[in-house]
């Protein structure tokens, strides 16, 4: 085996790691609630980027309706961007599940 070469091959996916979550960070996936009254969008880094919200969901008396809308967006939203950083991760890792270490 060759250290050489391995530490080599180890450089190499930690910079297209590096690259990809750049990437990732540019890379937006959108959930809708409420057909369609609350939208959040997240990014591949799991950011959320926006909450938008339709004027005539608003009830000032039924808040918690509103919140459990708006949590259930944001949470959906940000497991997309995961399962879609994660996607881009195995690219590079073949699969081998590296992304986690922060490599």
């Amino acid at each position: 085996m060759n250290l050489n070469k391995l530490m080599k091959q180890a450089q190499k996916m930690q910079e297209q790691m590096a690259q990809t979550q750049a990437e990732l960070e540019e890379k937006t996936v959108e959930v809708t609630a409420a057909g369609g009254k609350v939208t959040v969008v997240a990014n591949g880094a799991g950011d959320v980027v926006s909450i938008k919200i339709a004027k005539e969901i608003v009830d000032p008396e039924d808040v918690e309706i509103l919140e459990d809308l708006i949590l259930s967006a944001v949470q959906q939203a940000i497991s997309q961007g995961k399962e879609l950083a994660s996607g881009e991760m195995s690219k590079i890792t073949g699969g081998l599940g590296l992304g986690s270490l922060g490599l």
